[in-house]
C-alpha cells in the first residue's frame, strides 16, 4: 500500500514539475517577445533620428550657394577697401583687415563644408 501512495505522489510531482517548466518556458518566450518589442522601439527611434538629422541635397546646395555669395561679397569688399587705401589714401585699414578676416574665415568654412558634404568618402 505504501508503494501505491509513493507512485501516485511521484506522478503528481512529475506533473507539477512538468507544468512549472512548461509555464516557465512560455513566460520566458513572452519575456523575449517583450524584450524584442523594446529593442525594436529603440531601433525605430534611432532610425527616425538619423533621418531627421539628414540634410537634403537641395538644402546643402542652398547653403553652399549662400556661403559662396557671401564670400564673393566679402572678397569684393576687401578688394574695394584695399583699392580705396592705396589709390585714394583713405584711412580704412581696420575695415579692410576685418573684411579680409571675414573672407578668409568664410572661404575655409565653405571649403570644409563642401568636402564634408560632397566628397565621396
Amino acid at each position: 500500500m505504501r508503494d501505491a501512495w509513493w507512485v501516485g505522489l511521484r506522478k503528481e510531482l512529475l506533473a507539477l514539475l512538468f507544468g512549472v517548466f512548461l509555464l516557465g518556458g512560455w513566460s520566458s518566450v513572452a519575456k523575449a517577445e517583450d524584450a524584442a518589442d523594446v529593442l525594436r522601439g529603440f531601433t525605430e527611434q534611432q532610425i527616425a533620428a538619423q533621418k531627421a538629422g539628414r540634410v537634403s541635397d537641395e538644402r546643402k546646395h542652398q547653403v553652399m550657394f549662400i556661403m559662396g555669395f557671401l564670400l564673393l561679397i566679402g572678397v569684393i569688399t576687401t578688394a574695394s577697401l584695399g583699392v580705396a587705401m592705396v589709390l585714394f589714401g583713405k584711412k580704412v585699414f581696420v575695415a579692410h583687415m576685418v573684411s579680409a578676416g571675414f573672407s578668409v574665415f568664410l572661404s575655409i568654412a565653405h571649403a570644409v563644408t563642401a568636402i564634408v558634404w560632397f566628397f565621396p568618402f
